[in-house]
């Protein structure tokens, strides 16, 4: 994280501030420099003071924007409201006004992570027209809109099948691949376990997770565009 406070006491407040609560902080009174640490990507956020000595820290603002969106919380003793929506309307993800509460700034900040980071989430994956929705950030399936209450072996074999549809993957590679190579169970456990997914699957669990006869098990659905 970036801080870029001309005040040295604020600097050093927020970067107590911000350690204390678990980030790693990086800080720099100058405008210029600023640019430099932005430009080399050294922050996930910026804490950005828009009244720097050397530098407009609008210029900043919109440096931080261009590279990699980087989001920005502006913090300034300009408290018309004017100013404020300029910083909004320029790219800010929030705006907090001097005198300010370092315990505030550090909760605003967290928000603007969480929401970024919430954003930032691949989309679940859709196969078959939609019929098949895989979501690996949230460890869920879902047939035709209904959630697919799934054993961990069961996620891990769809979640397998799914990553190259047509693929045919064969006991031992789904086995391995769900239990890890320690595991050492026979590889035809992987026969009980597609049962039951398919039948969680309803009518069309065979074609969905389709048998290759003598060599494995293939996902039978085309991944959406």
């Amino acid at each position: 994280m970036l801080v870029v406070e001309d005040e040295k006491e604020i600097r050093e407040l927020l970067r107590r501030y911000l350690e204390r609560a678990g980030f790693t902080v990086v800080t720099t009174g100058s405008g210029a420099q600023a640019l430099t640490m932005v430009a080399g990507g050294v922050a996930a956020l910026v804490v950005l003071d828009l009244g720097l000595p050397d530098v407009d820290g609008v210029e900043v603002l919109r440096a931080a924007r261009q590279s990699g969106q980087t989001p920005v919380v502006v913090l300034t003793a300009r408290g018309s409201v004017e100013e404020r929506i300029r910083g909004l309307e320029l790219g800010a993800d929030d705006y907090v006004t001097k005198p300010f509460s370092p315990t505030e700034l550090v909760l605003r900040v967290q928000a603007v992570l969480h929401r970024v980071n919430f954003a930032a989430e691949p989309a679940a994956t859709s196969f078959g027209e939609g019929r098949l929705l895989i979501d690996d950030a949230r460890h869920e399936a879902r047939w035709d809109g209904g959630l697919l209450e799934l054993t961990p072996t069961e996620w891990g074999i769809l979640s397998a099948v799914a990553s190259v549809p047509g693929r045919v993957y064969s006991r031992y590679e789904l086995i391995n691949r769900v239990r890890g190579y320690e595991f050492e169970g026979y590889e035809r456990t992987v026969d009980s376990h597609v049962k039951n997914l398919r039948h969680k699957l309803g009518g069309s669990g065979p074609d969905v997770v389709q048998t290759v006869l003598g060599v494995g098990y293939r996902l039978g659905l085309r991944r959406d565009p």
